[in-house]
Parts: C-alpha cells; sequence; structure tokens
C-alpha cells in the first residue's frame, strides 16, 4: 500500500470522487484501498463529498487524512443531504482532473477496477468515452437484482442508450462531458443517455461487486421504482429538447 496521494505536488490526471452519507464505518477501509490503488494511476487526487451525515463520518474522513492513509484527501461537505447527485455535481466541479471515476462509499464497489476503466477511456480512438463498469456478479440480495433488472430492461427499452447496468455507480468520463449536463436527482442513473446524447461514445466493462462493508442502504426497492419511472420519463423529455450540433466551426 502506498499510503499517498500520487497526485500531490502535481497536477491530476485524474480525480476520484465518492459521495457518502452516514457511511462512518465504511471510510478507512475504503480509504485504505483507494490509497493501494493509486500506483497503478497517473496523477491522481481523492476527494469525499460528506452529504450531510450525522453519524460521524466526517470525523472518519478526517481522521484517514490526519492518519496518513491518504494525506492530500479533499474533503467536502454539504450541510445537508442533497443527494447522490448533487454530491457528484459538488465533487466534480471541485475535481482538478481531467478525468474523473466515481464509486460508492459502501464498499461495494472495488478500487482495482480504477486502472484499467481509465485505460479504456483514455486510450480510446476518437472522441473520449464514458465508460460503464457492469457487474456481471451482483451481491445484493435476490430482491434488489430483480428490481434492478426490471429498471435496467425498462430504461434500455424507453432511452435505448444501450447500457446493461447504468445504475453501478464505478464510472470514469471525462470532467467537461460531464458538466455540460443539466443538474437533477438522479442524473447519475442516466449518464449514458445524457452523455450518448452530446456525442460521448459508451464503453462497458465488466467490474467487481461486493457485499456491503458496513451498515444498509438508504434506498428502499419501491422508492428507487417510483422515483426511477418518473427520472426516465423527465430524461426522455430532455433528450427530445436537446438541439446539439454535431460540429462547431469557427470562421
Amino acid at each position: 500500500m502506498s499510503g499517498t496521494d500520487n497526485g500531490a505536488g502535481r497536477s491530476p490526471v485524474v480525480s476520484i470522487v465518492a459521495v457518502v452519507l452516514d457511511e462512518r464505518d465504511n471510510i478507512r477501509p475504503l480509504c485504505q484501498e483507494i490509497a493501494a490503488s493509486l500506483d497503478l494511476l497517473p496523477a491522481a487526487e481523492v476527494l469525499f463529498v460528506d452529504d450531510g451525515s450525522s453519524d460521524g463520518t466526517l470525523a472518519a474522513l478526517e481522521a484517514v487524512r490526519n492518519d496518513g492513509i491518504l494525506p492530500h484527501l479533499r474533503i467536502l461537505t454539504h450541510d445537508r443531504a442533497c443527494g447522490k447527485s448533487a454530491g457528484l455535481r459538488t465533487g466534480i466541479e471541485a475535481a482538478r482532473g481531467e478525468w474523473i471515476i466515481t464509486l460508492d462509499g459502501d464498499g461495494q464497489d472495488n478500487p482495482v477496477d480504477f486502472a484499467p476503466m481509465l485505460e479504456l477511456g483514455r486510450t480510446a480512438q476518437g472522441r473520449s468515452p464514458l465508460v460503464v463498469g457492469v457487474r456481471t456478479k451482483r451481491r445484493d440480495n435476490i430482491s434488489r437484482r430483480l428490481a434492478s433488472r426490471f429498471a435496467n430492461g425498462l430504461r434500455r427499452r424507453l432511452l435505448d442508450d444501450g447500457c446493461p447496468d447504468t445504475g453501478a455507480s464505478l464510472k470514469a468520463f471525462r470532467r467537461a462531458d460531464f458538466l455540460c449536463l443539466p443538474q437533477f436527482e438522479g442524473l447519475h442513473r442516466f449518464l449514458p443517455s445524457l452523455m450518448g446524447r452530446r456525442g460521448v461514445p459508451l464503453a462497458c466493462m465488466p467490474v467487481h461487486h461486493r457485499n456491503r462493508l458496513h451498515g444498509s442502504s438508504k434506498y428502499t426497492n419501491l422508492n428507487r421504482a417510483l422515483v426511477g419511472i418518473r427520472d426516465i420519463l423527465g430524461v426522455m423529455w430532455l433528450n427530445s429538447r436537446a438541439r446539439i450540433p454535431k460540429r462547431v466551426t469557427e470562421r
């Protein structure tokens, strides 16, 4: 384990961004894994956005930084819970890297996937793609897997985004491609459709998926389904109203 940010003193190529809400017990083991992954990456920085936690998550993040696990960890905080998409916007706006890698703070994503995802994105021919990690072996319970399968099937049918698992949090993309998107809660589940509408290609690769380290999910299958259907309809409307030129020239 390196124990240091390899972007210290250099402009980062990639910014690793995680949004956390009441994940105190997951912070240290996840940050240890992130630290171990940095030697395989170009110059990198790590940002955590605390989305209004009340369980000591902020103190756990500060301890990770003070103990030297991630000594250059950047910590941003919301004064109240605003949602994952708002947290990603906060982190990505503050990020300094050209590339962004996103992951959840519950330990289900494995940082060993960072390097191959970034390599796939940076070596692609033509325009840089959105790289989505596809969880081929889900470690969730059966009800959650079935709900996710239904949601992914409905989304693919209505949005035709070509992505088998857009709910996976592990993604890599260019910062500029994210910041041009409209902001709304739930945005992070529709990046393939919204970026694709703007000409960003999609690349999918299998990634590891694990059981949650500690705690429980903040969402139920029912509220995910109800909000997801509403959001799909909203994204359909956004895409139908977008008028984006394929090429812009200056004369």
